[in-house]
């Protein structure tokens, strides 16, 4: 699926430039200012922001500072673009959460390579985390909001994990967020939709179950919360590729 990338500044001609650019590597939402910037980051998945700072009304200092204390939006990376060429105004733009900085008039190359680097790093964090057995979900946090906000959803999960049947609406709801929201929260954070990651999850402590050697697989099935060992099997190859019992005969023994 092609990244999606919102662009805010209020110069139509920096835009443009940029949508030439980035048109063809990415799926581009453009913003004159702030607030239109809002409205997307509503309704959109995003994953990366592009934004001046001089801009009237919210200027780029300020949508930065208020995407990173929002937990629906603080795991975006941000880049902000600034005709200022002082340490103040750079020191400034790392304070308020920017992910990188660059100064106008800029390279299209230096741009799409910090692209490029933002969103790959972004992207092994996700994977690792799917494919491995141990990796616990705060390894996708950005910040200490994310962090708080994963832990909170990997608990609730642990806590019912015996139910196959877990709800998202219930999730969404003990994360104080609507559905929509959720979904394009942890799609955005993780790339899984919300029953992947409680898959995950459940896999995740499965594996730890296997690594125990206390339980039958049939046992571990039940009480991550599949009714079907044929399809715990089929789930665990699908993510960790290998068998559970493969697994259990790949771990150092005791």
């Amino acid at each position: 699926m092609t990244d999606s990338i919102l662009i805010i500044d209020d110069n139509e001609d920096i835009l443009e430039f940029l949508s030439v650019v980035l048109g063809d590597t990415y799926t581009l939402h453009l913003a004159a200012n702030g607030e239109i910037a809002q409205e997307i980051l509503d309704k959109e998945v995003v994953n990366l922001i592009i934004s001046d700072i001089m801009m009237p009304g919210i200027d780029g200092f300020e949508l930065c500072r208020k995407v990173k204390s929002d937990v629906e939006y603080c795991h975006i990376p941000i880049i902000l673009l600034t005709s200022k060429n002082t340490y103040q105004a750079h020191i400034e733009g790392l304070e308020v959460g920017a992910d990188a900085y660059i100064q106008k008039p800029f390279s299209s190359e230096l741009l799409q390579v910090q692209i490029v680097n933002l969103l790959k790093n972004r992207r092994k964090i996700k994977e690792h985390f799917a494919s491995s057995p141990f990796d616990d979900v705060a390894v996708m946090a950005h910040s200490k909001t994310d962090e708080a906000f994963l832990r909170k959803l990997d608990e609730y999960i642990k806590e019912n994990i015996k139910d196959p049947n877990i709800e998202i609406d219930t999730l969404a709801e003990h994360m104080y967020m609507s559905r929509t929201t959720f979904y394009r929260k942890i799609k955005s954070l993780s790339s899984l939709s919300p029953k992947e990651l409680i898959d995950i999850t459940r896999l995740k402590k499965a594996a730890s179950l296997i690594a125990e050697n206390e339980f039958s697989l049939n046992e571990i099935s039940r009480m991550v919360g599949y009714s079907s060992q044929s399809l715990f099997s089929r789930n665990f190859q699908k993510y960790f590729k290998m068998a559970p019992m493969e697994y259990f005969r790949s771990l150092p023994k005791k």
